[in-house]
């Protein structure tokens, strides 16, 4: 069976390891699905740990948790990258992630921009692309409710500007 992330022979072979600490992403990409993977597994201590350092003040863990738990997650697309190879210190990843909440198809289209910090890749910050408002017969998100693109900070402080 493919890994999650929809690349290598299975989970444990290919972000597994990354998710584990037992090897470091070795590009933006691989970072990024590696954070996918942990999303659909609910290993929320990677999620955090890969954000960068500097944009950590803001997450709220137990949101980021129940967020990803709730979710039920379909696929990841990567539309495109921009550097965030192996020599590089920048980033960027461009991708679509498919999953459901309350049985409600969402659709996340984000460019994310990654850097090099001590010699391991970290998200920075993504961009929303092309998202138009759903329209929902069910709750909304809240303003304090954790922002859709998984960066782990309150909507209000991320997409809800």
């Amino acid at each position: 069976m493919p890994c999650i992330c929809g690349l290598g022979e299975s989970t444990e072979a290919c972000c597994g390891p990354i998710i584990k600490g037992e090897r470091k992403a070795e590009t933006a990409e691989a970072l990024m699905r590696s954070r996918y993977t942990a999303y659909v597994l609910g290993e929320v201590d990677y999620i955090l740990d890969s954000l960068h350092p500097e944009h950590r003040e803001d997450v709220d863990r137990k949101a980021t948790e129940a967020w990803s738990k709730s979710a039920d997650w379909k696929g990841l697309e990567i539309v495109s990258t921009e550097q965030g190879g192996p020599a590089d210190d920048t980033g960027m990843v461009e991708f679509i992630a498919r999953f459901e909440l309350g049985k409600i198809p969402q659709v996340h289209h984000e460019k994310a921009t990654f850097a090099r910090h001590n010699g391991r890749w970290y998200f920075v910050d993504g961009e929303a692309i092309g998202q138009k408002p759903v329209v929902h017969e069910g709750p909304r998100i809240g303003r304090n409710d954790p922002c859709h693109c998984g960066s782990g900070k309150k909507y209000k402080k991320c997409h809800g500007k």
